[in-house]
């Protein structure tokens, strides 16, 4: 008789991996993003809008001016609307997508501008205090030009004596 365990898959062993026969396709989150971002960019270039303006044009006049047998949309453009409303049902979400994900690039960039801001701030107010203490300082310590009118005063007195011992004939 056999052991039941012995039957059973052991976790001391590892398990047999099976091959998929269709491999499921994987892509990164931001994959589909990017593409949404691409076509929303896309079209909202005048390129776009020259070229869909170009499709209705010849659309429109193939099917006004060639003969009836060659007409695809003989039914007042009932196609043409069709076509129009699924890439605008297309276009509305990839595009709504696409300014989710700058709305939210656009947050984090405020909120790094926020604490730059902050932290400009917070250095300021510690510049303008340290040149504060600096004045206070400085207001007990000679500054140059004090210095200079000083010792511009001493040899104005000294020129003085000299002027008045010459007179007196005193030294």
């Amino acid at each position: 008789m056999a052991d039941t365990r012995t039957t059973r898959a052991r976790l001391d062993t590892p398990r047999e991996t099976r091959r998929q026969l269709v491999r499921r396709p994987s892509l990164s989150p931001d994959t589909f993003g990017v593409f949404a971002e691409r076509f929303a960019r896309y079209m909202g270039t005048a390129r776009f809008l020259i070229w869909m303006t170009g499709f209705i044009v010849v659309w429109i006049g193939w099917n006004t001016l060639a003969p009836t047998s060659w007409r695809f949309d003989p039914y007042a453009f009932l196609f043409l609307t069709l076509m129009l409303s699924l890439q605008a049902s297309y276009a509305a979400p990839l595009i709504l997508l696409a300014q989710n994900r700058q709305e939210d690039r656009d947050r984090v960039i405020a909120e790094q501008d926020r604490r730059v801001n902050a932290q400009a701030q917070a250095d300021m107010e510690f510049l303008a205090r340290e040149m504060a203490s600096l004045r206070m300082a400085l207001g007990e310590v000679a500054t140059r030009d004090y210095v200079r009118s000083e010792l511009r005063s001493l040899l104005e007195e000294l020129e003085d004596r000299g002027a008045f011992e010459e007179e007196t004939g005193e030294r």
